[in-house]
């Protein structure tokens, strides 16, 4: 390598100082300020969202009907959204209505508890803290 020079030659600070003007002087002719900002037509454009508390993004603007509907109709159960079951696990509860009407009047479904004279007294002195349920 016969270009290149074994030791590094020290420069003049007047040397050093042209090189640094020349350097700074081409990074000025290469660079190109932008003041104003706006998308770059040649890339992929992400939305941004607005900022919920500025007053200009909070224009009133008109009513998007379907859009409402929409929201709407997703928020309602899902009996009222379709007419049959969607998924297996919605099968469970999905008929909610009794199978036989509930009378309180037929004694065949309603067995409640009949007190005679026998289970009253000692219902009563269970009560009353004797003892003796076990005997």
């Amino acid at each position: 390598m016969a270009g290149h020079q074994k030791g590094k030659v020290m420069l003049d600070e007047v040397r050093h100082n042209q090189i640094l003007r020349e350097l700074y002087l081409k990074e000025l002719r290469t660079q190109k300020l932008y003041p104003e900002y706006h998308v770059n037509p040649l890339r992929k454009v992400y939305t941004i969202t607005r900022k919920p508390m500025s007053w200009h993004d909070n224009l009133e603007e008109p009513a998007d009907d379907r859009f409402l509907n929409l929201i709407h109709h997703t928020a309602q159960q899902p009996r009222k959204k379709y007419p049959e079951t969607q998924t297996e696990s919605q099968e469970i509860g999905w008929f909610s209505e009794p199978l036989v009407n509930p009378e309180r009047d037929d004694a065949r479904l309603n067995h409640f508890a009949v007190y005679s004279d026998i289970t009253l007294y000692k219902s009563k002195m269970w009560s009353l803290g004797e003892d003796d349920r076990h005997k």
